[in-house]
């Protein structure tokens, strides 16, 4: 429980004063060093990863509820990004994705967590896999990705 939530500080702490964004928990995305043991062991914990996952640079895994876990190698993670260096062992690689609705709203929800002083770590762009992406980093650094699907057009 937070200090906040103890002390009734609470609206402040959780949202108070910020503009609605339009963003819903999606994802939480890992980056793995060696996709076919991390299929291996996440398969052990119960996850359903499709056939040949073990062979892909991207695989995920959807949740009952409809939360997904994505798994990325680490050459995925440099294509995109390529200052993005590997963490010492046992340092975070996990990360949560925003889907924001739209293109659009990827751009708003950015703009708007930067004006509130949060530190962008790659401006959105229209990405190679068909979404509208970027990251914001939260108060302790941690990457924080905001998506949607692109427009599709006919």
């Amino acid at each position: 429980m937070s200090d906040s939530f103890k002390t009734g500080a609470g609206a402040r702490a959780y949202g108070g004063g910020m503009t609605e964004i339009t963003a819903r928990l999606d994802a939480v995305g890992v980056v793995v060093s060696d996709m076919a043991a991390a299929v291996t062991f996440y398969r052990r914990l119960g996850l359903a990863f499709p056939e040949g996952a073990e062979e892909q640079p991207h695989t995920e895994a959807v949740l009952s509820g409809g939360l997904r876990v994505l798994l990325d190698t680490e050459e995925t993670v440099k294509s995109f990004h390529p200052s993005w260096r590997a963490p010492a062992r046992g340092a975070s690689r996990h990360g949560l994705a925003f889907d924001c609705g739209d293109a659009a709203g990827v751009d708003a929800v950015y703009e708007e967590l930067l004006a509130a002083g949060y530190d962008g770590e790659l401006k959105p762009w229209d990405a190679f896999w068909g979404q509208r992406y970027a990251v914001v980093l939260d108060p302790d650094g941690n990457g924080v990705d905001l998506f949607a699907p692109l427009a599709t057009t006919a």
